[in-house]
């Protein structure tokens, strides 16, 4: 699927910059970046969704050692 993305010549710069540092082109650099951003992301709300099942699991643990 074909999509145009507009930026401006500040982030232009950045990405040719970082694009002729990792020696790929700017497309591999913004693929990379969202991929990259999906993965941080997918993991946090992996990592928050067994967090709050431990908080509610071990709730009364926690209340108790609140209290120690």
């Amino acid at each position: 699927m074909a999509m145009t993305l507009r930026i401006d010549d500040e982030l232009d710069q950045a990405l040719t910059e970082l694009a002729a540092a990792e020696g790929t082109s700017k497309q591999e650099v913004i693929k990379r970046a969202v991929i990259e951003r999906r993965d941080r992301t997918v993991r946090r709300e992996l990592i928050n969704r067994i967090a709050n099942e431990a908080l509610v699991e071990y709730a009364d643990a926690l209340e108790r050692l609140g209290k120690a």
